[in-house]
């Protein structure tokens, strides 16, 4: 019998969920990192006591137990070949004692969530690392992570109370494990006095410190140790006073100069306290706005140095921490929005460098540490280093700490050789410097190789001897740390490409950050993932299959099975592309792997049906009226459904009569030179011709002449989304030659349709303009909308492509009080309407949407819902009952009381 189906028939026996499909395998098979193991099974557990039954079978069949929190490890910290467990259901806040300041959790609490509950105290969790929206207290433990904060409230290892271990161990009595521990360590107390603990963020290794008899803690050594050695059930940490803080922002002519700032810096901030001062590189912000993101001002420099402040005495500190600077320039930040704006890009860093230099950028050398003081001479030698093996990198981190994060752009097509040599090199010159091969990453795969570089032969030993004192069988996370695998092993760049074409390359683009699975979205992306939580369900799930399909991880490729289950739930909403640090696209990705698994292949229904819509739209046309009545109930309504692929309980879109371009509106306009030209796309012309004739009205009222395009254009969005790729760049290709001498003019082409808008200038680069953006460029007059509660749906392209801020700062300078929707409303143009997705449709839509608007018209029945797109105002229709707006409707015809 296969031995991971053994495992989970086991796991399953003692009540453990657990799963050993190839897509799951797929799923769990990496974390952040550069590293791709495939796990015999994952284990999904719900209740702490699953944990010693995970333990319990793995030391049974001799299978090796991995931890997982949210998966974003960077050094491969969180990848093994026997059981995974996915700690992230055990996700629980225990208790709350404010008196104490402190937290009782499970492991799988995520940070943020860990943030909301203790906020009502007036309290927070120290550490913040940059994926604080998604990584858990857990993993947090196991790396002994730190983030932007810890300068100033401590390393997770200095908050740990307390902890419930499950040691590798089983057969030791209670306390017995603690005891071999203190007296490994009491038996070369002078080693571990000078060799441990030397600077703050000597995270590599064991952190035999925490071992000494004068600071025993058992629970602080564990930080760090990334499982290697128990399995946490239980967590107690501490807690500090939330306090405002002060964002102050250096400007230097680069980030060596920067770091040579620290020290004075950190000297200089008197009885304040400084809680955070990281360094942030030109070529990230750079990126940022290239990609059309807001970057507030920053003061003159090509590397910056952000100070965050707290105390009494911040006030006094600030004059002196610029007058020590030795800055170019500097801002203190008063709003804010636009601190929170700056600490969104630092948050964004890891996925941002990764695509700030000409060629893709990786982890593996990331976060190495040195104290303070030494980090202008060690960024130095790191640059040196770089130039010598024909490397690029981009620094950015936690300079007040010594820590420096990097991505590089190492180059694997000749094999590992090349990543091994830079490693090495690297480490050899950092021990120069008295650092740490880790800050806060912990060693992993990555590193865990080099530790001999760092430490002599005693610390190694006694980190063997720990080891082999809590988990003797070597079952936890085995290769790391203590006998580790070889850092080029297993290495994701290195496997062969199978699939050919650039698809293959671009799935790449997902580094495993994890942005897309924080329980709380801010954004779009990703809309299937907050509605099931599942992370074959999240953007990065989708990526590892894909990854895994084109370097021949899954037996069919593109077509097999597993990849087509974790793309089925991609709404193709694209918030991937503007919210994802890394730039995925995986509508994109969607739509070629529809393409290549259909080509010259018989397709699935909803394909002809709803993916062939403009086309059945014109044809249907003439007999609006008549299909209409036809197909709003009975049997052939019934019938129409099942033979296009529509569920059942959605209702059909009824064609309008007559179609936009027949209006008496239109057709009254006067020919000749119009200040403005609409174009009438497929939405607009055959089902929602409202918003159409209101933009004319408003333009109009406005003193404007507006005329109608008339050829037939359309921007192939159907085609597209279901991977009708050829016909799609036919349509593209008439459609831009259509709309070329109209755009050419200078006069503006305004699209009314955000879907249809946003594909013509993503997918053809057609300069089509937005009703807002024409508004706003025009700078025509506006209503009052004084008093007005508007609640916003952007449409998902609306949001990823266009941008939807024009939109809001026209309604906020009406003097409409806006509450912008964050997600996606479920519906998703075809994607909603299919058969198999309504009930998941309908889960997205209670994710933000339907909630929101339940809870503004309570408050205020006068409320109006806006939403430009058609998809959006459909699915407010049937599932609310709510007619939704567009925002040409709103102006041309605000309500009246």
């Amino acid at each position: 019998m296969n031995a991971a189906r053994d495992l989970v028939a086991e796991l399953a026996r003692r009540g453990v969920d657990s799963d050993d499909s190839s897509l799951t395998r797929a799923l769990y098979s990496t974390d952040a990192s550069l590293y791709r193991v495939l796990p015999a099974a994952v284990a999904r557990p719900r209740h702490r006591d699953e944990l010693e039954a995970v333990l319990e079978v793995a030391a049974a069949s001799g299978s090796s137990v991995t931890m997982r929190g949210a998966g974003t490890s960077i050094a491969g910290n969180a990848v093994g070949e026997g059981i995974v467990v996915d700690t992230r259901r055990l996700d629980r806040v225990l208790e709350i004692d404010q008196e104490a300041r402190t937290a009782r959790v499970e492991p799988g609490i995520v940070h943020a969530s860990l943030q909301r509950a203790a906020a009502p105290y007036g309290l927070r969790y120290g550490p913040d690392p940059s994926t604080h929206t998604r990584c858990t207290i857990g993993g947090m433990l196991g790396n002994n992570a730190c983030g932007s904060r810890a300068l100033g409230y401590g390393r997770t290892a200095d908050t740990i109370v307390s902890a419930d271990v499950l040691w590798g161990d089983r057969k030791a009595a209670p306390g017995e494990v603690e005891a071999r521990l203190a007296d490994i360590v009491a038996r070369d107390l002078a080693h571990v006095r000078t060799g441990f603990g030397r600077f703050t963020r000597q995270v590599s290794g064991y952190s035999l410190e925490h071992l000494l008899p004068e600071r025993l803690s058992v629970p602080r050594f564990l930080a760090g140790s990334e499982g290697t050695l128990g399995l946490v059930r239980e967590v107690t940490v501490g807690l500090v006073e939330e306090e405002e803080r002060d964002l102050l922002v250096l400007g230097y002519p680069s980030m060596v100069v920067a770091a040579d700032a620290v020290p004075a810096l950190l000297a200089a901030v008197g009885d304040a306290r400084m809680v955070a001062c990281e360094g942030l590189d030109a070529r990230i912000v750079d990126l940022v706005r290239a990609r059309g993101g807001a970057v507030p001002e920053l003061p003159r420099g090509s590397g910056w140095l952000f100070v965050e402040v707290a105390g009494p005495e911040r006030a006094a500190a600030l004059p002196a921490l610029v007058g020590v600077s030795g800055a170019l320039d500097s801002r203190l930040v008063g709003s804010a929005a636009e601190a929170a704006a700056l600490w969104r890009i630092r948050e964004d860093g890891a996925g941002l460098a990764a695509r700030s230099l000409g060629r893709p950028a990786y982890s593996g050398w990331e976060d190495a540490a040195v104290p303070p003081e030494r980090l202008g001479a060690w960024l130095r030698d790191f640059d040196r280093l770089l130039k010598e093996h024909r490397l690029d990198g981009v620094p950015y981190g936690h300079f007040g700490d010594g820590c420096v994060h990097v991505r590089i752009d190492f180059d694997f097509s000749g094999g590992p050789r090349a990543f091994r040599e830079f490693l090495v090199a690297c480490a050899t010159t950092l021990r120069e410097h008295g650092g740490s091969l880790s800050g806060e990453h912990g060693d992993g795969r990555a590193r865990s190789e080099l530790l001999p570089l760092m430490y002599d032969e005693a610390s190694l030993a006694l980190f063997a001897a720990v080891k082999h004192a809590c988990d003797p069988a070597g079952l936890l996370n085995p290769g790391v740390l203590v006998d580790p695998r070889p850092l080029d092993a297993d290495l994701r760049p290195v496997l062969p490409v199978v699939v050919p074409g650039p698809l293959a390359e671009e799935v790449h683009r997902c580094t495993g950050v994890g942005k897309c699975v924080a329980p709380a979205v801010a954004g779009v992306m990703c809309p299937s993932y907050a509605a099931t939580r599942e992370e074959k369900d999240s953007t990065r799930g989708r990526s590892r299959v894909l990854q895994e399909a084109v370097t021949g991880g899954l037996p069919g490729g593109l077509a097999d099975a597993a990849v087509h289950e974790a793309l089925d739930l991609c709404l193709s909403c694209k918030g991937c592309v503007s919210d994802c640090p890394t730039g995925v696209d995986m509508a994109e990705y969607k739509s070629e792997v529809l393409h290549q698994t259909y080509a010259g292949k018989r397709r699935p229904r909803s394909h002809y049906a709803l993916g062939r819509l403009p086309r059945w739209a014109r044809l249907g046309a003439p007999m609006a009226r008549a299909g209409n009545l036809a197909l709003r109930g009975g049997p052939l309504a019934a019938l129409a459904k099942a033979v296009a692929g529509v569920d059942k309980r959605r209702s059909l879109p009824e064609l309008a009569a007559p179609r936009f371009r027949k209006t008496q509106e239109v057709a009254r306009l006067a020919t000749g030179d119009p200040d403005v030209w609409v174009w009438a796309d497929t939405f607009t012309d055959y089902f929602r011709t409202g918003p159409g004739l209101a933009a004319i009205r408003f333009l109009e009222a406005a003193g404007l002449r507006v005329g109608v395009i008339e050829e037939q254009a359309c921007c192939a969005l159907t085609w597209t989304s279901t991977g009708q790729r050829d016909t799609a760049r036919k349509i593209l290709e008439r459609t831009t030659a259509a709309l070329t001498p109209y755009l050419d003019s200078g006069v503006p082409v305004l699209g009314v349709e955000p879907s249809c808008t946003a594909a013509l200038r993503s997918d053809a680069g057609l300069d089509v303009v937005t009703f807002a953006e024409l508004v706003t460029r025009l700078d025509l007059p506006l209503p009052d909308l004084a008093g007005l509660n508007v609640v916003a749906q952007p449409h998902c392209h609306h949001s990823s492509v266009l941008g939807w801020a024009a939109d809001e700062a026209l309604l906020r300078k009406a003097g409409a009080t806006v509450t912008r929707v964050p997600g996606c409303c479920g519906l998703a143009g075809n994607w909603g309407v299919e058969k198999g997705h309504y009930d998941t449709s309908v889960a997205v839509a209670e994710t933000h949407l339907l909630p929101a608007v339940r809870t503004a018209i309570e408050a205020d029945p006068r409320t109006v819902v806006l939403a430009d797109g058609l998809s959006c105002a459909l699915q407010l229709d049937d599932l609310a009952g709510v007619r939704a707006r567009h925002l040409a409707e709103l102006l041309a015809t605000p309500p009246v009381d």
